[in-house]
């Protein structure tokens, strides 16, 4: 009997079991579920997390996110107010704001996705077109940055090409990268609410020249950077000769106090040394006289010629030493 009754109730209690199972739900924090019933939302929608009941096998859990999620559009080529052809690549924040409304109207992330690619391509091409290409590169504070960007010391960057006529200086931004981006929000949010979504962001992360004036344009960046570096390396040569230059004149000026200062000392010494000879030969001024007399005999040479007279200084103290010049020959050599 007990047996009997325990295969009875095995089956009843996996069909409980089962029951139990199919009437209970699990919504996590970074979900939010609509509740269906053959196919028709009933109720509200359940945004708070934990364990939720549902009828078995009737009602069926529809789950979507709740967390933010990104869009990344596909670059294009769109033409602005001045008519400059750019590539502009653009990405958005959005999430599910009303899952029961994104459930009637799209249904599933990919429709979601298709939608947005239309809606913010159409507003981003707007703006773009409304608004001349040096609103879209600079936001406010262009201004500020770039005079502290010139007192830095560094050229300012040219950016233009053909078509691409730099800006003049006194240009005041009317709107704004900043602003026209805050447009495209305002402008997008109006259309995708209504699908139970909302906008967080719109953000241009890329704005590039088409092919037709980015080479042209990559050169003349390129010339104007040998123009900046051909100016560097010229006030470099300026420098270079005004401390060569400077160099020079130090140099020349301690050559000549050096020159200077040798000269007095050897022309003290030479005084010293003269004096030296004098008091030397002040002694004894017969030895001066020989050893001048001497030192003119070392002067001699086989390329001079001399006419002097046997009388004369010159021979005294060879007469002295006994040597008798011939009578017949007049002249000495």
């Amino acid at each position: 009997m007990n047996s009997r009754r325990l295969e009875i109730a095995v089956p009843i209690l996996a069909v409980l079991a089962i029951i139990a199972w199919s009437s209970m739900y699990v919504v996590d924090q970074t979900q939010q579920v609509v509740i269906t019933q053959f196919g028709r939302p009933v109720g509200k929608p359940v945004t708070q997390a934990g364990l939720k009941f549902k009828i078995p096998f009737i009602q069926t859990a529809n789950y979507f996110e709740k967390r933010i999620m990104a869009w990344d559009g596909r670059p294009d080529q769109i033409a602005t107010k001045d008519k400059k052809y750019i590539w502009v690549d653009t990405t958005a924040r959005w999430k599910i704001a009303d899952p029961l409304l994104f459930m009637e109207r799209v249904g599933s992330l990919d429709t979601a996705q298709s939608r947005l690619d239309g809606i913010i391509d159409s507003v981003v091409r707007d703006n773009v077109s409304d608004n001349d290409l040096v609103e879209i590169v600079r936001s406010k504070g262009w201004e500020k940055a770039r005079m502290q960007f010139l007192q830095s010391g560094v050229p300012e960057p040219l950016v233009s090409g053909p078509g691409f006529e730099k800006p003049a200086d006194d240009y005041k931004l009317a709107k704004g990268r900043e602003k026209i981006t805050r447009d495209m929000v305002a402008g997008a949010s109006k259309l995708i609410s209504e699908f139970g979504m909302q906008l967080i962001d719109i953000r241009i992360t890329r704005i590039n020249y088409v092919e037709s004036v980015r080479n042209s344009v990559y050169q003349r960046m390129i010339s104007e950077r040998k123009r900046i570096a051909a100016q560097y390396r010229s006030e470099g040569q300026g420098e270079k000769a005004a401390i060569l230059g400077q160099m020079e004149l130090e140099l020349a000026k301690l050559r000549s106090q050096a020159y200077r200062k040798s000269q007095e000392i050897r022309g003290k010494a030479d005084a010293q040394v003269t004096k030296i000879f004098a008091d030397a030969y002040g002694k004894d001024p017969e030895f001066f006289s020989l050893y001048k007399t001497l030192a003119l005999y070392g002067d001699f040479n086989s390329n001079s010629t001399f006419l002097l007279n046997t009388d004369s200084e010159v021979f005294k103290y060879l007469k002295g030493a006994g040597v008798q010049p011939s009578a017949n020959k007049p002249s000495a050599r």
